[in-house]
């Protein structure tokens, strides 16, 4: 059977740890005389993360192995999330019907949504994740702000990374169990085995652009 990417995490053990990195794109100058400082921020923003799996018997640690080398390096993508967030700290849910709207532009760091309960306070938390679009087309953005419904269930949420991909009006929007695209950091897939025969596997991971 063909391999079809983007890929999900194998279920033989979860994650012991990750790191999760918000990268930006800024150039700074800062003259040595007079120490005044010129900043410019460029349109480049991206996850990138570093998983590590428990130390784990090879009955668990195979399918594990195996997923990374069926990635080929860095050809395979795959989706990735933050494990202890599945559920956002405020009161949306994927229960509720969230829709985009109208389509933001290419490179806007905020994202209007509808058809939300009306009239909710807290209705997204700062720290909160949302996903928009699935497959391939799929962004995760981070929520900065404390968001609130209006009567009409409309917000207007500031995101982390910009708008990168066409999003059309009325997408769905999902507020739970949300993941990235990602890929391999690095072309070479190591994993470890001890004298116990206990295998240690990490991995440091990039989003797929």
């Amino acid at each position: 059977m063909a391999i079809s990417y983007p890929l999900s995490l194998p279920t033989s053990i979860g994650i012991a740890q990750i790191e999760l990195r918000a990268t930006n794109a800024v150039a700074v100058s800062k003259s040595p005389f007079t120490f005044s400082t010129q900043v410019y921020a460029y349109s480049g923003k991206s996850w990138q993360a570093d998983v590590t799996l428990p130390s784990i018997r090879r009955d668990l640690a195979e399918e594990w192995v195996a997923w990374l080398i069926s990635l080929k390096g860095q050809l395979g993508t795959f989706y990735l999330g933050d494990p202890n967030a599945t559920t956002p700290r405020g009161s949306a849910r994927d229960t509720d019907t969230i829709l985009i709207s109208g389509a933001p532009s290419i490179g806007s760091d905020t994202i209007s949504i509808d058809s939300a309960p009306a009239s909710q306070t807290g209705y997204l938390k700062a720290g909160d994740y949302l996903q928009v679009n699935q497959g391939e087309d799929r962004q995760l953005f981070k929520v900065l702000t404390d968001t609130d419904t209006n009567g009409s269930g409309k917000a207007t949420v500031d995101v982390w990374p910009d708008v990168r991909k066409t999003i059309l009006n009325n997408a769905a929007v999902t507020v739970e169990n949300t993941k990235g695209i990602f890929r391999l950091s690095t072309n070479e897939q190591a994993f470890s085995i001890n004298e116990a025969s206990f295998y240690g596997i990490t991995f440091g991971a990039m989003e797929a652009l």
